[in-house]
């Protein structure tokens, strides 16, 4: 992996937490820890597409897409796992 692609791979990521915290309501992380689990998210989408075998192409909006899934995915169960907690 180059270091370009691991800057766009931290900018994908760091959108989708971004899109991912406004999409989720409720008690927040704030902005840098919501751009973190967008990044972890990022994992999380890319796993879960492979495993179901979605694809949405190669392209840059697909893999925004994807990641923004997987954010949503991670910051709805750390929020509830937070909820429970309390």
């Amino acid at each position: 992996m180059s270091l370009e692609h691991l800057f766009i791979w931290l900018a994908i990521g760091a959108l989708a937490g971004w899109l991912a915290g406004l999409i989720v309501s409720g008690s927040g992380f704030g902005l840098l820890i919501d751009i973190l689990v967008g990044i972890v998210g990022s994992f999380v989408g890319g796993w879960l597409a492979s495993l179901l075998g979605i694809s949405l192409g190669g392209g840059f909006i697909g893999e925004v897409i994807v990641a923004v899934i997987g954010a949503v995915i991670l910051l709805f169960v750390i929020r509830l796992i937070r909820n429970v907690m309390k």
